[in-house]
């Protein structure tokens, strides 16, 4: 794969992580600019989406480029056309590709066919634009991110995958609490780990979910049944009954702890009603900063190959 495709965490630096944390929160206060002007970003989706299409469209229009969205029906990646095929034709009209999938070999198939740039947009193993969001709003809100302790209750899924590497990487030690059976997957703990030994975060998984949010600094919790999972969200609920984040599991963490969701929530889930609107959450600041984050991530990819070092 090129050395400018961003289709999971580690394809950055712990460095290049914080740089576009500041970038982005720099950008933030600056608005709109023409950083990007005459550059073309095509959206390409195999599931729906609210955030990551909205925030995409806006920020390549705040940086002065253009936007194109492909539906799955217009594409049909696989199907009515192959991946590799999508990916060389792609490539003669535009400057790079984000693209949301089922399969995350769909986006490794494709980047290693693309002569520009392929961003995961969100597939089953990685989430890695939501991270970047959640970084920036830690540390908005908490003004550091070492020594920072994150509990994340519930599925160890794409949206944890991609939160567990950033947070070893900026020193945010990462506690997950999961049921048996959905834990995180072995080859992603052994990265994370990997850089949190140089960092000196800690990586700690517990069934417990009280276990996990004693003391925390941040409690975060998503979906107990993601897109594509809808056949075992029966199953689920029972699996995760009680792995809801409430206020009296709030109430373990830390006085000022925060509360954050990627979205969208099913409330009454893994979320009580109305908890994500209660003081402590800042969900709705992590929404907004997928926008932030994935316009310093955009200037970043197109604006340059001097801007390029620290990725891998």
């Amino acid at each position: 794969m090129k050395s400018k495709d961003f289709l999971s965490v580690s394809d950055l630096t712990p460095e290049r992580l914080r740089t576009l944390v500041n970038r982005a929160m720099n950008m933030k206060q600056e608005g709109w600019n023409t950083s990007l002007k005459e550059k073309v970003l095509v959206l390409m989706f195999e599931k729906p989406s609210t955030r990551t299409r909205i925030s995409f469209e806006v920020g390549m229009r705040q940086l002065g480029g253009q936007c194109i969205y492909l539906s799955p029906e217009e594409v049909g990646l696989g199907k009515r056309e192959s991946v590799p095929d999508v990916a060389r034709v792609l490539s003669r009209f535009a400057d790079a590709i984000a693209s949301r999938t089922f399969a995350h070999e769909t986006l490794e198939i494709m980047a290693n066919n693309a002569d520009i740039p392929v961003i995961n947009a969100l597939s089953d193993l990685e989430h890695p634009c939501q991270a970047l969001a959640d970084i920036l709003t830690i540390y908005e809100h908490k003004k550091t991110l070492q020594g920072l302790t994150l509990a994340y209750i519930g599925d160890g899924n794409n949206t944890a995958n991609s939160l567990l590497l950033a947070c070893a990487m900026c020193g945010v030690n990462f506690q997950i609490a999961s049921p048996a059976g959905y834990d995180l997957p072995d080859k992603i703990l052994r990265k994370a780990q990997s850089f949190a030994t140089g960092i000196g975060s800690e990586i700690i998984c517990v069934r417990e979910p009280i276990s996990a949010v004693t003391n925390a600094d941040i409690v975060y919790t998503d979906v107990w049944t993601s897109m594509g999972q809808e056949a075992e969200a029966a199953q689920r609920r029972k699996v995760f009954a009680d792995y809801q984040v409430n206020s009296a599991l709030l109430a373990r963490a830390r006085p000022d702890a925060i509360l954050m969701h990627p979205l969208p929530a099913h409330h009454g889930e893994e979320v009580a009603e109305n908890i994500i609107y209660c003081q402590q959450s800042v969900v709705f600041d992590q929404a907004e900063n997928r926008l932030h984050a994935q316009k310093a991530l955009l200037a970043d990819i197109l604006g340059g190959s001097e801007r390029m070092a620290g990725y891998r």
